[in-house]
């Protein structure tokens, strides 16, 4: 496979710092061998540029949308390198940097196919808006925006309008919920796999009805969007909001194998990566490099 790595060195969506650092760290700890060794042809496109950014400045955009306007324009970035993989027959691979970079990469994948699938692998399912966020951090608004709710400049990224229907979206290990981001989940009917649910229900279950319903919705696109604090935090400690009762190592791997086998999976995000934050033994650093080693076997 074609693999177009992506870097997005992207931390003013989460409200702390150390996330722009998780790109450079995956690289450091092999993460280019990790792709080839598994067989794939790697064409590494580097990290996006992001523009500095002073913290007196993080609401001047919007009064509960902190950076707006460079989260905007970062994600529009992303998506066209997205958009460009995609149509240069590449799978592109976007390593984060916070969970905001999430409106690019669909983005992208949305103007390639003619109507795409998300799959959502988080703790927190990140469909607030600037009505609904208690924090004002974009990293926490990303899929809603997706979905065409939220602000326009978010809802407009890359070109006007809803990039992905929520019929065909999954959200997937959810254990921190906003009020405002269940009021959603009602209102759009959205598929809404929480920890509690997964537990209840089985997680090869849980997947199994993920890939069919997928199966038979006709789309021809599917964006696998993974936030390493599904991971239970007690291995990942390196990262902004880590939760209790999450997933473990096993667990992970199972699910990204379960889904990549079945060989419709287009496009992956892996973010929130926070080294600032890792404990001394880069417990983080160590998961997440396993979990990608099994990735990239799988794909």
């Amino acid at each position: 496979m074609k693999i177009n790595l992506i870097g997005v060195p992207l931390t003013y969506g989460c409200g702390k710092d150390g996330a722009q650092y998780g790109p450079s760290v995956l690289r450091e700890n092999n993460m280019i061998d990790l792709i080839k060794n598994n067989g794939h042809t790697l064409y590494d496109l580097g990290d996006l540029v992001i523009p500095p950014a002073s913290e007196e400045d993080q609401f001047k955009g919007h009064e509960n949308i902190k950076y707006l306007d460079l989260i905007t324009e970062v994600n529009t970035n992303l998506a066209h390198q997205v958009y460009c993989s995609l149509e240069g027959e590449s799978f592109p691979f976007v390593i984060g940097g916070d969970h905001s970079l999430g409106m690019g990469s669909i983005a992208g994948i949305s103007k390639h196919f003619n109507e795409v699938a998300v799959i959502w692998i988080d703790a927190h399912s990140d469909i607030n808006t600037h009505l609904t966020s208690p924090s004002g951090n974009p990293h926490g608004m990303p899929l809603a925006a997706s979905m065409g709710v939220g602000h326009p400049k978010f809802t407009d990224i890359y070109f006007k309008g809803q990039k992905v229907h929520p019929k065909n979206v999954y959200i997937i290990g959810v254990r921190d919920p906003d009020a405002g981001e269940l009021a959603l989940v009602d209102d759009l009917n959205l598929s809404y796999y929480s920890m509690k649910t997964v537990r209840e229900k089985g997680l090869e279950n849980v997947l199994n009805e993920v890939i069919e319903n997928i199966k038979g919705s006709g789309v021809d696109g599917v964006h696998i969007s993974y936030d390493i604090d599904v991971f239970d935090k007690s291995i990942v400690p390196g990262t902004g909001t880590p939760v209790a009762d999450g997933f473990t190592l096993e667990e992970g791997k199972f699910t990204i194998e379960t889904l990549l086998k079945e060989k419709f999976v287009t496009s992956m995000d892996f973010v929130e990566l926070n080294p600032l934050l890792d404990d001394a033994s880069k417990t983080t650093v160590k998961t997440a490099v396993e979990f990608l080693n099994h990735t990239f076997k799988c794909l």
